[in-house]
Order: structure tokens, then C-alpha cells, then sequence
């Protein structure tokens, strides 16, 4: 199973996120009218890799412009070595309960993140 993900991981990674993007809003009219189909289910998951992507590339791009951020402030103050340790510092997907509980059981749990609805005007 992790190795079939990790193919699909690397797949995706080698997709142009701009092409991707392209297809956001026809997915998401697809995903935003449910019907109990597998054409539903696909589309959502479609939607879902698009956004994955999307938030990977965000993601790094914060680091990477944290990182660099960090080595101009070090290179400013006279400081040598490397930021790297700070900048991972700045996100995490632990909330202070699921850090507390990790630590207690010695095993991490997993959180589903909630959709939440757009708000209409």
C-alpha cells in the first residue's frame, strides 16, 4: 500500500501545477454537486490531488523562502551554520492535544481535517 502511494506521489509531483490548476474549477463544480457515483468519487479525489499539489508547492515554497530568510538574518548578525532547524519549526500538523498524546502513548493518532463549507453571500 505505501509503495503504491508513493508511486502515486511521484506522479503527481512530475504534473505542472498550472496544468493542473486548469482543471480546478471543473472539478470542483463536479464535487460540489454530490451525487452518490463512482464519477462523484473520482472527481473528488481528482480535485483532492490537484489541491495536494497546490499545497505542496506552498508549502515548500514557505520553507524554502523561510530558509533563505534565516541565512540572510544569520549572515547579517555574523552567525555560521545552517537554518534549517528553525524554519521546520514554523508549521507543524500536531495540535497541543495530539502532541500531549503522542508523547504519553508513544504513538502518534491521526486527525481527519474538516471541510468546511464556503460561505454564501
Amino acid at each position: 500500500m505505501e509503495q503504491m502511494l508513493l508511486r502515486l506521489a511521484r506522479q503527481l509531483d512530475a504534473l505542472d501545477e498550472s496544468s493542473l490548476m486548469a482543471l480546478w474549477e471543473k472539478y470542483a463544480a463536479i464535487v460540489a454537486h454530490f451525487e452518490p457515483s463512482q464519477r462523484w468519487e473520482e472527481a473528488a479525489l481528482v480535485l483532492s490531488f490537484i489541491q495536494a499539489k497546490r499545497w505542496k508547492n506552498q508549502l515548500f515554497n514557505y520553507h524554502w523562502a523561510r530558509q533563505i530568510q534565516l541565512a540572510q538574518q544569520n549572515q547579517a548578525e555574523g552567525q555560521t551554520g545552517s537554518p534549517e532547524g528553525t524554519a521546520g519549526a514554523a508549521f507543524s500538523l500536531e495540535t497541543p492535544e495530539t502532541s500531549r498524546a503522542g508523547s504519553e502513548g508513544g504513538k502518534k493518532r491521526c486527525q481527519v481535517l474538516s471541510f468546511k463549507p464556503q460561505k454564501r453571500d
